[in-house]
């Protein structure tokens, strides 16, 4: 599209002046009109350009008024995405939201909500969520999302936003996000692995500063993982240098490909010819190139035929994360359970039904012709076995499933390897609620309505059965004198889940009951300095009020408490799976979630224990262990968690304290 002419940018600017002096009641149907000039000056440079300049004029005459953008120090940078691939209008209002902060990032305008710096944090922030549009690689989602007119727009903007204000802060905030992402060791590693090459590609890493040795760590894990792998450009000259290598230089390669697979939690295609070459001539050298500490050494003398077929008959370049995952299934000892090993040994024989391959093949990004469905179906077992912190929900409503997939995983492998027997051949799947047999195929539609595939293959396969079977199930006990989970939750997850449960939220009602006396609760049956200094032994499926970074209602998510203890500082934290795929979160009240650096093992997400009370409104408990500690939590640590729960999502609800849960 060429330079937009003179006569466009004059209708925009008497739009703009009709809008400016429009009474209240026609003012909608001007900003309606001006919005589509906005969508049509978003395609070229001087169109934004022209924008950019009418930015305060816009903001002061109300064009953001009663829309999602009103306020701007509310807005959340990972949200801009969403709003961009949205398509027209809400496209045309994010450009319009991302220009006026760059005029507050530039000093060129200024806003008594955002300062100037809060500004350029934020579109910095911006540029690292969405940086496929701003070095014009887009994702395969996204260009079977958007249309071309409206990657245009995006590109457009910044590519503009780029050349207005300093980013130099952008490449060690890409670093940190990296970081954080491997931190939490996701099973799907392939948004940080595009992360890690736009990097690569795009910014100079060969400085000497320390983020720079980290960022290259990264890069290294990925593209040369070891000495010999710097050497040989691809993977066919990499396996004709380990065919013809001697049994040091094996053992040279094998010790930085392990290190480096567990400093960073990611495997190099590099790794999987090693480690195929080692597993047919050299198996001593195995557990270095795994690098298994000592149960896992030991776990492999015991199982090696079992292991080195698994590895033969999956492994592959294409196909080469798993490695990470067996790493930890050795390091687990899972081999040393007899069902599990059969579940495998199952598992490797079976005929994949033909519905479930291809859905399996969505999920896949340019899947290798000689990997078959069957052999990335056994690879993503073994990493969901090995890595049961590591299971995300993508952009779907299904957290209970993510939160049960990675359940089984943690205390009953050999469950969860027979439902990816039975989901795979039969396409089918059943479980029993209430002395019923519930069979997902004869069920309606769940939470979902339309798969996000960014998955792992095993939730790829399972969610839509499960999803379906566990709103069948809610559905059936909805309208009880009780929150619905408390019936749900041990009949999808399994026997270790409590039988007794607490819920300050009442469905019926809609307000929230005796909170207080729900807080006791909590505070009897988790916290070690009241409970008897008694450690978890299961998860517990916990159902919290998600906030936004201004503290109000969002909505209801079901995560997993792991465990309670104490950090380096002496801090009691709570310890939890946050199945979203982004356990970094900002729930307002300086409550944010971390993932690293407070005690966290990779795929945990921590808070001060009490922060964590503050957004909780269900769980499970043990009944006969708390009657004689609920006396002991003091009242004022109670206080403190509910002026934090009252002054946020608690101003959604009314509050009854009459009713008593204790």
């Amino acid at each position: 599209m060429q330079e937009i002419t003179d006569k466009v940018f004059d209708n925009f600017d008497q739009s703009l002046r009709d809008f400016v002096d429009s009474a209240e009641i026609t003012k909608q149907d001007k900003a309606t009109k001006l919005t589509s000039q906005v969508d049509v000056l978003s395609l070229t440079r001087n169109g934004l350009s022209h924008l950019y300049s009418k930015s305060a004029v816009l903001d002061e005459a109300g064009i953001f008024k009663g829309t999602a953008w009103d306020e701007p120090d509310k807005l959340i940078p990972f949200f801009v995405k969403g709003t961009l691939k949205a398509g027209h209008p809400s496209s045309s209002f994010e450009i319009l939201s991302e220009l006026r902060l760059l005029g507050y990032a530039t000093g060129v305008n200024t806003s008594s909500k955002i300062s100037q710096e809060e500004a350029q944090d934020f579109l910095e922030e911006v540029m690292v969520h969405n940086l496929e549009f701003a070095l014009r690689e887009p994702s395969e989602e996204t260009r079977s999302i958007m249309s071309d007119r409206e990657m245009k727009k995006a590109f457009n903007l910044f590519s503009f936003i780029m050349t207005e204000i300093d980013l130099s802060g952008v490449y060690g905030k890409l670093v940190e996000e990296i970081r954080l992402k491997c931190a939490q060791r996701p099973i799907l590693t392939r948004k940080t692995r595009e992360l890690i090459s736009l990097v690569n590609h795009r910014f100079d890493t060969s400085g000497n500063s320390e983020v720079d040795r980290e960022m290259r760590t990264f890069i290294n894990a990925i593209y040369a993982p070891s000495e010999g792998s710097v050497k040989c450009p691809d993977y066919a000259s990499y396996q004709k240098f380990v065919d013809q290598s001697d049994q040091r230089t094996l053992a040279e390669e094998a010790h930085a490909m392990g290190e480096l697979m567990n400093e960073t939690g990611l495997v190099s295609g590099y790794h999987a010819i090693l480690l195929r070459r080692l597993v047919n001539d050299y198996k001593d050298l195995v557990p270095l190139c795994l690098d298994l500490n000592d149960r896992g050494i030991a776990e492999w003398e015991k199982f090696n035929e079992l292991v080195s077929n698994i590895i033969q008959e999956t492994v592959s370049t294409d196909n080469c994360q798993c490695i990470y995952g067996l790493t930890r299934m050795l390091g687990a000892n899972l081999f040393s359970r007899r069902p599990v090993r059969v579940g495998l040994e199952n598992l490797r024989k079976i005929k994949i039904n033909s519905q479930v391959e291809k859905r399996i093949e969505k999920s896949l990004i340019n899947p290798d012709a000689e990997v078959t469905i069957l052999q990335y179906l056994i690879g993503g077992t073994i990493k969901v076995l090995g890595q049961p912190l590591g299971v995300g929900q993508g952009n779907n409503p299904t957290c209970q499933s993510a939160r049960g997939i990675s359940m089984w995983s943690q205390h009953s492998p050999a469950k969860l390897i027979d439902m990816i027997i039975t989901v795979a051949t039969q396409n089918n799947l059943m479980m029993r609620f209430e002395n019923q047999d519930l069979v997902s195929n004869h069920l309606g539609k769940g939470l979902v309505d339309k798969l996000d595939y960014n998955l792992d293959v095993v939730s790829v396969l399972l969610v839509p059965h499960l999803d379906k079977i566990y709103n069948e199930m809610m559905k059936r006990s909805y309208g009880r004198a009780d929150d619905p989970h408390k019936w749900v939750n041990p009949a999808m997850y399994g026997q270790w889940i409590q039988i007794g449960f607490a819920s300050c939220y009442d469905y019926l009602s809609n307000s929230i009951l005796d909170f207080e006396g729900f807080l006791r609760i909590f505070y009897a049956a988790f916290h070690l300095d009241y409970n008897g200094h008694h450690e978890m032994v299961y998860p517990n499926p916990v159902g919290i009020f998600i906030t936004s970074n201004k503290g109000d209602m969002v909505g209801f998510h079901a995560v997993s408490l792991l465990r309670v203890n104490k950090d380096d500082e002496g801090v009691m934290r709570a310890y939890f799976l946050n199945p979203n795929n982004e356990g970094r979160q900002d729930w307002g009240q300086e409550i944010r979630p971390s993932v690293h650096g407070s005690g966290e093992k990779p795929g945990e997400s921590s808070l001060p224990f009490h922060q964590f009370a503050a957004r909780v409104y269900a769980f499970h408990y043990n009944c006969l262990e708390i009657k004689d500690r609920l006396n002991i939590v003091p009242l004022e640590l109670l206080k403190k968690v509910e002026d934090l729960a009252h002054s946020s999502w608690g101003k959604s609800y009314v509050w009854n304290q009459q009713t008593k849960l204790w």
